[in-house]
């Protein structure tokens, strides 16, 4: 989903893009496998890499499943870490090495006000978050200027959570999640795509950036801004222990975990949204 919305915004500002894929390359393309070494000489003449794999976080959350979702995330970020280092240490290219994160990173944290210098918090999310931003750090040590953006619940028509949302929400049968005082950190698709090009642009910008919008909600806002976006009602709860029954702990830690993000680092760059209310994010979003 990010992907296919950052490439048409980086050659709309002049840039020319390739993606990284795992089957036999077409022109433009560049073959790679995540979980076998990179050869360094395949990103010498890029100025950066954009790094966005990792296996979708949905699912019934068994032994294997968690396992996978870890390992598509720091073993691939790995790799390409270490073979930008390599490169870099080789050509001074790539100069930039621009990493997904998540919010997740925080953990539950209720109502406390998160920047990128609050600490990491607990739980299989947290941990991941933890280690994926960890295998950056061949890239970061042999001197390529690494961010991670710490991405919250992206806004989108066509994927995401929002998407997921929405089959309930139109026929007027959404409504919040437990007691729906949890917060939500959240994005619009468009803002997530300015932050990876003002990533890449902004020389000064490393380390842990929060790509969110600088006014979180609580679960019960968000539902019912989304029902009056979509001109319907958004009262009909869905109460905690059904969540924890049929979801298990993936619908404790991306349901009912509340992180109260804020843009500090965005802010302080001087990157200015271009959806920062919720109302006409999802206005925006769903037109």
């Amino acid at each position: 989903m990010l992907g296919s919305a950052i490439r048409p915004a980086l050659a709309g500002v002049g840039h020319s893009s390739y993606p990284l894929v795992r089957r036999t390359p077409a022109g433009g393309e560049v073959q790679w496998d995540p979980m076998r070494p990179l050869d360094p000489q395949r990103l010498e003449g890029f100025d950066a890499v954009i790094h966005l794999a990792g296996k979708a976080i949905s699912g019934l959350w068994s032994k294997k499943f968690k396992r996978e979702v870890r390992e598509s995330r720091v073993l691939g970020t790995q790799t390409l870490s270490a073979a930008a280092a390599e490169s870099f240490r080789r050509t001074g290219m790539p100069k930039a090495f621009v990493a997904a994160s998540a919010t997740g990173y925080y953990g539950t944290r209720g109502d406390e006000e998160l920047t990128e210098d609050s600490p990491a918090g607990s739980g299989f999310l947290a941990d991941v978050c933890q280690e994926w931003e960890a295998a950056t750090s061949p890239a970061a040590d042999a001197g390529v200027r690494v961010v991670n953006l710490r991405i919250g619940v992206v806004l989108a028509k066509h994927g995401g959570a929002l998407r997921a949302m929405l089959p309930a929400f139109r026929p007027g049968l959404g409504g919040p999640v437990g007691d729906g005082r949890q917060y939500m950190s959240w994005i619009a698709i468009d803002d997530v795509v300015g932050c990876f090009l003002f990533a890449l642009a902004n020389e000064k910008l490393r380390g842990p950036v929060n790509a969110v919008a600088p006014q979180p909600v609580r679960n019960l806002e968000f539902v019912q801004a989304l029902g009056k976006a979509l001109h319907r009602p958004a009262f009909l709860p869905l109460p905690a222990f059904v969540v924890r029954t049929v979801f298990g702990e993936m619908g404790e830690a991306l349901l009912l975990s509340s992180a109260r993000v804020k843009p500090a680092r965005l802010e302080a760059a001087g990157y200015a949204l271009r959806h920062p209310e919720l109302d006409e994010a999802l206005r925006f979003t769903l037109s």
